[in-house]
């Protein structure tokens, strides 16, 4: 299974049961009255000061005049439901089957040790109640799946987060907002993640260089959606850390640890801020999607422009390599020029760490043009380079030499996970 991004293992009987309504018994929706004194309405329009004069009177009152689900209550769907609520959102439902543990307080919003044990969405619910009391919330301790969708997303919501830690699910909650119109936007794997600058947001169809987007985009695609659905994703590689298995003592019956059937049984390492940026950037998202603010997330970081370039400045060095070492060859897709560009060379030159005027050529001219003989340098590096009739070990410092060896050998274990 493709990590995901929020990973503890539980015993079967910490699983609460499922409700039906929030458990105080209130349902929001849409229409659910919010309902505020002159004293009151000037208390909250004093809170939400600074976003007023971010968002003005329009935007604002459309915002505090939405509904919004969050379905996943963990890491990422606490944060995006916290900051969706700060800035205004005055009609949430949360949505989620499982409990606060002690491995919950590296990342959870709203986490104490006072409320282990307790459901995820009521601890919110708690926690929310002293920063906008009038707020209607409705903490809804259920799991998700395609046999509950019409109830739990009933209500007419403005907006669902899907902020779901299972394939399956997420592929049902996906499934059906796409089929029935209603505004979604998705997190991806933010476990064994580490790198805030590769966070992005993006159609799911135009994600790349992630495991767990290109799954869920394989999949959708299979159920006949291709694009429609924005995701927060990255495209740092997982591979610095590992799955960390169960106890020796555990292994006889895995089912037994599994928090439900068919959910995964190991761990998945969480450096806890990362969920927090995921839903603080979900929860961004939407709200100024909601108060009719233009924004458009760049995907890729507008950068895809700039990969297409570099694979038609390689194509014509390759019409330059002379037929007896295998040239002209470019079997390099624009993906894969990204992938060489950020990945293995980090965005700068091998040779001199400049980052302006870049270009891909081969490493050495003897062997095929692949991602493992592909080097980064400035333009005018990369003429030079291409010049040199020897082994180009014997025309670098020797530092520099190892320095490149290093990163294709890195480029061996980045592919694997390709």
């Amino acid at each position: 299974m493709v990590p995901l991004g929020d990973g503890s293992v539980f015993s079967e009987h910490s699983q609460p049961e499922d409700t039906q309504a929030g458990t105080d018994g209130e349902v929001v929706t849409k229409h659910t009255p919010v309902d505020l004194s002159p004293n009151e309405e000037s208390l909250i329009r004093e809170q939400l000061a600074r976003h007023y004069a971010f968002l003005g009177e329009e935007g604002m009152a459309k915002l505090r005049d939405s509904f919004v689900v969050v379905v996943g209550a963990g890491g990422v769907g606490s944060w995006a439901a916290l900051m969706l609520l700060r800035s205004g959102v005055q009609r949430l439902r949360i949505i989620d089957f499982d409990q606060v543990t002690l491995s919950s307080l590296n990342r959870h919003a709203a986490a104490t040790r006072a409320n282990v044990g307790i459901p995820k969405v009521e601890a919110l619910k708690m926690s929310f109640a002293g920063i906008a009391p009038h707020a209607k919330v409705e903490a809804r301790v259920s799991l998700f799946s395609a046999d509950s969708a019409a109830d739990l997303l009933s209500g007419e919501p403005d907006y669902v987060l899907d902020c779901i830690d299972n394939m399956d699910t997420k592929l049902d909650l996906l499934t059906y907002c796409k089929r029935n119109s209603i505004e979604v936007i998705s997190a991806m794997g933010a476990g064994m993640k580490s790198d805030p600058s590769r966070v992005q947001i993006a159609d799911i169809g135009d994600t790349f260089e992630d495991p767990m987007s290109r799954t869920v985009r394989r999949k959708l695609k299979k159920l006949g959606i291709e694009s429609g659905i924005k995701v927060v994703y990255s495209t740092e590689k997982p591979g610095k850390v590992q799955l960390v298995s169960l106890a020796e003592s555990q292994l006889d019956e895995p089912g037994d640890f599994s928090v439900l059937p068919d959910f995964r049984v190991r761990i998945v390492p969480v450096l806890g801020t990362m969920p927090a940026m995921f839903g603080i950037a979900m929860g961004t998202h939407v709200l100024t999607e909601l108060a009719s603010f233009p924004t458009e997330p760049l995907a890729i970081k507008g950068r895809h422009a700039l990969y297409a370039r570099m694979q038609r400045d390689l194509g014509n060095r390759e019409t330059k390599v002379p037929a007896e070492h295998g040239g002209p060859q470019l079997q390099l897709s624009t993906d894969d020029c990204g992938y060489v560009l950020e990945e293995i060379w980090h965005g700068k030159s091998a040779i001199s760490g400049a980052t302006d005027k870049l270009a891909l050529t081969r490493w050495k001219r003897s062997l095929p043009m692949a991602t493992y003989n592909c080097i980064c340098l400035t333009k005018t590096e990369a003429d030079a380079h291409d010049k040199i009739s020897g082994s180009p070990e014997d025309f670098y410092p020797a530092k520099t030499v190892e320095y490149i060896q290093r990163r294709f050998a890195e480029e061996k274990r980045l592919s694997q996970m390709r």
